[in-house]
């Protein structure tokens, strides 16, 4: 299937490494012309390179910190200058979730659930504000949120809170701007692999005295296909939403985790 994202102009958050930097290769592969961004600085530019020399298409790296205002609105700036102007937007900046020391509510310090709020819901709030007059101007646009399953279970509250409230942009996001052309759309991705997921197996596999296969079944086999999903099969179903074939779907939730046993969404 031609996803019709060749030519197409691309920022992507998060774009140094894991499913960020699989996203932007996905849309590298099928024809468009990339902008990531990252926080570290040297990590984007050596990621930038190396998917360029991976796909031989154009791709920018651009330093950024998605929880200043004017960082990224020099963002935004820089990646019209580079493409000439811009398309589709992924935020996908954000910092694993993490498990507190102490569990339960006792747990969960106020000043790191609001860095959580400022980092990927406000983060993406700012990345979407400063784009989506340009996305409008050209009469089409994409905005793909990446949040995660955190969002449909309770695990952490930090957790679950940052990717209720990304949801819920979205769908204020797709209300506003989806009559004016542009599409908004929330990924949730559950276990995913991504750098750090062979050190997550190697320790749990100490810990437990059992292979590192055994480890990564017990640690990420719950899904329904029993396994954990790799970040390019999420990039896979981002770059279909980042095409004009995705018309037909705006402010929805699409989940990339593999299947949820027993739970209804509807």
């Amino acid at each position: 299937m031609d996803l019709e994202l060749r030519g197409k102009r691309a920022l992507v958050t998060g774009g140094s490494r894991g499913i960020g930097r699989a996203i932007a290769r996905a849309l590298l592969d099928e024809g468009a012309r990339v902008v990531i961004a990252a926080r570290d600085g040297e990590a984007v530019t050596v990621a930038a390179k190396e998917l360029a020399a991976a796909t031989g298409s154009e791709v920018h790296g651009v330093t950024v910190d998605t929880r200043e205002d004017a960082s990224v609105d020099a963002l935004v700036s820089a990646a019209i200058g580079l493409l000439g102007g811009l398309d589709i937007v992924v935020n996908a900046a954000a910092r694993p979730g993490a498990v507190p020391d102490v569990p339960g509510i006792a747990g969960v310090s106020s000043d790191y659930v609001l860095e959580e709020i400022n980092t990927k819901l406000v983060g993406y709030l700012r990345v979407a504000r400063a784009a989506a007059p340009h996305l409008v101007a050209n009469g089409w646009g994409r905005i793909i949120n990446i949040s995660g399953l955190a969002a449909r279970q309770t695990g952490t509250i930090p957790g679950s809170v940052r990717n209720v409230a990304v949801a819920a942009l979205t769908k204020g996001l797709a209300d506003e701007l989806g009559p004016k052309g542009v599409n908004v759309t929330v990924v949730h991705p559950g276990a995913t692999r991504t750098e750090r997921t062979a050190a997550i197996v190697a320790s749990r596999a100490a810990a437990d005295s059992i292979s590192e296969v055994e480890a990564e079944k017990a640690l990420y086999g719950g899904s329904l296909i029993g396994r954990i999903v790799e970040a390019e099969e999420v990039a896979a179903v981002v770059a279909f939403l980042a095409s004009p074939k995705s018309v037909a779907i705006n402010g929805d939730a699409i989940a990339a985790g593999g299947g949820s046993p027993r739970a209804i969404h509807y």
